[in-house]
């Protein structure tokens, strides 16, 4: 990976289960973006930068945001909660982050809305599944997701066209509110909640655009466009843990359908992994620490969820799941993150195969995860401080190593090592 790349259309997603700062990340690369176009996920996903030294968490705003010289296109196959956006742009705008609708940031006409209803339908489901629940934030994604595969649901554009609002509210709400009422919940009334949104609308409208149109004439016109993925691979509807996913296509795949180009567009797949491995929510984690080791790993790590604050789940780096998603997703470049994390760790485990009734296996599995155990290659550790690292060859040779390991057992090479949450802490290659 160069500072310069020529321009190109690249994808930057995460490989495992998403947390891997992706957010950062696309914040270092948009120095040389003229567009950073959000495809999928909804308020879900949370996206940590470092700017001005405070820590901002985006939400549905993309993280070129903070690039003054950036175009932001939250995508069509973004599920977009209203009443979250304008929050959140409330609290960019209040932090001294310059928001300018229409002209940094736009909002696709086609994206399809989360209401007070698809949150409280959320919440039932995962009540009624109990023991199997999915561990989701609870914040309707899902449901609003359905509804736009069932053709029922509301778009952005229905915020500025007062009667397209009212009558899809009537028909949406005439569906789901029996369904509301068989749970012991109350009804919802189409007017007050007719009336929120059209106020939201009045103020977002500048930003409402046919922006896959938009991100279409930015690639013929030879511009650099980013394209930022929410969650990781593993998370994908299709490809990833299922049913322990999102609700939406996380991998590459999810470009084209989440913002209107071809996929041919789509040169470069830039994937985004920790040096160790964590996951939130349910779900299995081949090579998960329920131990001291993993508790080490949380604290010294911070991790814990951006948009939950829930504890995260930590364990060694699995190279059986990175090569997966890089295949996968046609990963053709590889950042690693939180580096700096690992000191002091030795050894160093990363695991290489999994072990399912008596076999060994280097592909990953679709089904019975939780029964795999890892077979484990363990590298010498690192003691150095590495924070103020900025050339490869300055690591300690034990950090190098690790990094070399890696690229030759995903079989890609690692272009930029993260490590620390500041922008400049970053080692390019």
């Amino acid at each position: 990976m160069t500072r310069n790349p020529s321009k190109s259309a690249a994808c930057v997603l995460g490989v495992l289960w998403g947390d891997e700062g992706k957010g950062k990340i696309i914040d270092v690369l948009a120095q040389d973006a003229d567009v950073v176009a959000r495809y999928g996920g909804g308020h879900n996903a949370g996206h940590t930068l470092v700017w001005r030294g405070e820590r901002l968490v985006l939400h549905l705003i993309p993280s070129g945001i903070l690039r003054p010289q950036v175009l932001n296109v939250i995508g069509n196959g973004v599920v977009v909660d209203p009443f979250h956006l304008r929050n959140e742009l409330e609290g960019l705008v209040a932090k001294g982050v310059e928001v300018r609708l229409g002209t940094n940031l736009l909002v696709s006409e086609r994206a399809p809305l989360i209401l007070p209803l698809h949150r409280a339908l959320d919440q039932v489901a995962e009540h009624v599944r109990g023991a199997g629940r999915i561990g989701t934030t609870g914040r309707g994604i899902g449901p609003a997701y359905a509804d736009r595969a069932n053709r029922s649901g509301l778009r952005v554009g229905d915020l500025i066209r007062p009667q397209r609002l009212a009558a899809g509210l009537e028909h949406l709400l005439a569906e789901k509110n029996p369904v509301l009422k068989a749970f012991g919940l109350p009804p919802i009334e189409a007017g007050p909640l007719a009336e929120d949104l059209l106020r939201i609308g009045e103020g977002l409208g500048a930003a409402v655009a046919d922006t896959g149109a938009v991100l279409r004439r930015a690639l013929r016109d030879g511009r650099r466009v980013y394209f930022e993925g929410a969650q990781g691979v593993l998370l994908d509807v299709d490809h990833g843990t299922y049913p322990f996913v999102t609700s939406s296509s996380a991998s590459s795949g999810g470009v084209a359908i989440g913002s209107g180009v071809p996929p041919a567009a789509i040169q470069r797949v830039v994937g985004v992994v920790k040096a160790y491995a964590t996951r939130v929510g349910e779900g299995p984690f081949p090579s998960e620490l329920a131990d001291a080791t993993g508790e080490r790993l949380r604290v010294a790590g911070r991790e814990y969820g951006s948009t939950t604050g829930r504890p995260r789940r930590c364990g060694w780096f699995d190279a059986v799941a990175c090569r997966y998603s890089v295949d996968v997703a046609g990963i053709t470049e590889l950042v690693v993150t939180n580096l700096d994390v690992l000191r002091g760790f030795d050894p160093i485990r990363v695991a290489v195969a999994y072990q399912v009734a008596g076999r060994r296996v280097t592909e990953f599995p679709a089904f019975d995860l939780d029964e795999v155990r890892p077979e484990y290659q363990d590298l010498p550790g690192f003691q150095e401080d590495i924070t103020g690292v900025r050339r490869f060859a300055d690591l300690p040779a034990a950090a190098q190593r690790y990094i070399e390991t890696l690229e030759g057992l995903a079989g890609v090479r690692v272009g930029l090592i993260s490590v620390g949450p500041a922008r400049e802490q970053v080692i390019w290659r």
